[in-house]
């Protein structure tokens, strides 16, 4: 099957994208709720216009453009579209088809799904947390400028008073997520198949930095995580 198939193949397959998308009238209320579209070049009724035509060239420049990876996921569009369509559960199909394909490589944005992967990702599978102070580095987040690395310094006489549990096996904040939960996570990831596109994303990733002559699991990964084109808001 040629590429152009299976892209329509895979986003005929998906149960959200009928649920998504029927009969949009494309009358733009989706695009002037968005608070992504009053920020960023992005329009979700022109995108709920391109894959409602069918035309597979538009749909694929679509899989390989930043535009898709804007949207928040904040649904506000699903609350007023007055035919129901969601033209951000649309917009989760078109970027899991890009991560299936590959093509989500050949975008500033869309390259940055190997960092969400790489420390995201497996923060949630490795300790329980999409983010914990223990994982983030102070140099990867200079906005904070010197007080996360002092937070860090001092986390263990500071959390308590903030009423966090730090490193303890019991509820609140910052708490130690037990082994049988981590395992359960682990679960989760593998019947889902969020193992699978994990190992997708970094195939495609690595395919990408060999061409950057980079290094995938370093110079590869600091180069998505920082890069910024600055020609993505209006």
């Amino acid at each position: 099957m040629d590429k152009k198939n299976l892209i329509l193949k895979k986003l005929d397959e998906d149960v959200r994208f009928h649920e998504a998308l029927s009969a949009c009238m494309n009358c733009g209320i989706c695009t002037a709720i968005c608070p992504a579209a009053e920020f960023y070049k992005y329009d979700p009724r022109a995108i709920c216009n391109i894959v409602q035509m069918g035309n597979v060239d538009e749909i694929e420049d679509l899989l390989k453009s930043d535009t898709i990876w804007y949207c928040g996921q904040c649904m506000s569009c699903k609350t007023r579209c007055p035919r129901g369509n969601t033209p951000g559960m649309l917009i989760t199909v078109l970027r899991k088809v890009s991560q299936e394909l590959g093509y989500f490589t050949e975008s500033e944005k869309g390259r940055q799904q190997f960092a969400i992967e790489q420390i995201v990702g497996k923060n949630i599978v490795n300790f329980g947390y999409c983010v914990h102070p223990d994982i983030v580095e102070p140099f990867m987040h200079p906005e904070q400028g010197p007080v996360w690395k002092w937070f860090r310094k001092n986390i263990e006489s500071v959390a308590p008073r903030f009423g966090a549990v730090y490193h303890q096996e019991k509820a609140g904040a910052l708490r130690k997520v037990d082994d049988n939960s981590i395992d359960e996570i682990r679960r989760i990831f593998e019947v889902s198949g969020g193992n699978e596109l994990f190992d997708t994303i970094e195939k495609f990733s690595e395919q990408k930095a060999s061409e950057y002559h980079q290094n995938a699991d370093h110079d590869y990964l600091m180069k998505v995580y920082t890069d910024n084109s600055g020609e993505h808001s209006k």
